[in-house]
């Protein structure tokens, strides 16, 4: 029965919900649910992630290519961060050419990481003007319940801290390049970016990690992305303007949430890393 009036009439089962100070999934207003992180699942590409946040799950894998530097940056590799929200992960999407939303996604995750400074590009570079590293990193969305851009930033973040990189010699008067893909480096990143997402109904009431349906009948939506030491971007598409009340509690909220979602990823990544040190480290004595 209660399936059936969420169905019939959604707005009101919601607001009935929030009228008792309860969310339909049982949480507080300004609770979260439960995250995991499994890094390295995917055994083709150079680093992988999946992440979940509720049921919102999404899969990051990276793929780095050998390529000419662009002309008006010589001495820096590049990021192509790809999001990918197909009718796998919702019946609200499409077959076919991107969706708005996802090309919103990704443009939202480049500037992500230009601001966080996450990523120093020239540390992608083998020989200025000649050869540098691009990282494909492609998203995708295989189940869609809300704060999907949370879940991307931390499938990217988790892939991108367990990242490896073969080392290359390249030899400039030649142009000769030489690809040790037994012998890994580590790549490094400066800064882990988390992004939190807030609903915003009448009222000026806040909810924290909406739902898909939390988030399709709110007046408004904020995004609030951090890293470490400051805000590094904060998206507010449209809706209901936000009071400055509600704003300081959204990101004192935020950065608490942020601490633990790097812990978490902290935790993941050195774990895998580890293994993989240990395991090249096997190998290298078995050939000796």
């Amino acid at each position: 029965m209660d399936s059936q009036y969420k169905i019939i009439h959604p707005v009101k089962y919601l607001h009935d919900h929030l009228a008792q100070n309860i969310r339909p999934d049982g949480r507080q207003f300004l609770s979260f649910r439960p995250i995991s992180v499994d890094v390295s699942s995917i055994t083709k590409a150079d680093s992988s992630a999946i992440f979940k946040i509720g049921n919102t799950t999404v899969i990051c894998g990276i793929k780095a290519e050998l390529a000419t530097p662009k002309a008006e940056t010589p001495d820096k590799g590049f990021i192509v961060p790809n999001v990918e929200l197909s009718p796998l992960c919702s019946p609200k999407f499409r077959p076919g050419p991107p969706s708005e939303e996802a090309q919103v996604i990704s443009q939202l995750i480049e500037d992500i990481l230009t601001n966080s400074a996450a990523i120093d590009l020239k540390s992608l570079c083998i020989c200025e003007d000649k050869l540098v590293w691009v990282l494909y990193c492609d998203l995708l969305c295989i189940n869609y319940d809300g704060a999907v851009l949370d879940a991307c930033t931390g499938a990217l973040a988790s892939a991108l801290k367990s990242l490896t990189l073969p080392r290359v010699t390249y030899d400039p008067h030649n142009g000769n390049t030489f690809v040790q893909h037994e012998d890994r480096i580590s790549f490094q990143i400066k800064a882990i970016p988390v992004s939190t997402t807030f609903a915003v109904f009448e009222g000026q009431l806040l909810i924290a990690d909406p739902t898909d349906d939390e988030e399709s009948l709110s007046l408004g939506k904020l995004i609030i992305v951090s890293d470490e030491e400051a805000i590094c971007c904060v998206h507010k598409p449209g809706g209901i303007p936000v009071s400055k009340d509600l704003f300081i509690k959204s990101l004192e909220k935020s950065k608490r949430r942020a601490e633990l979602v790097r812990s978490l990823i902290n935790t993941a990544t050195i774990t895998v890393v580890k293994n993989k040190s240990d395991s090249l480290d096997k190998n290298a004595m078995d050939i000796n």
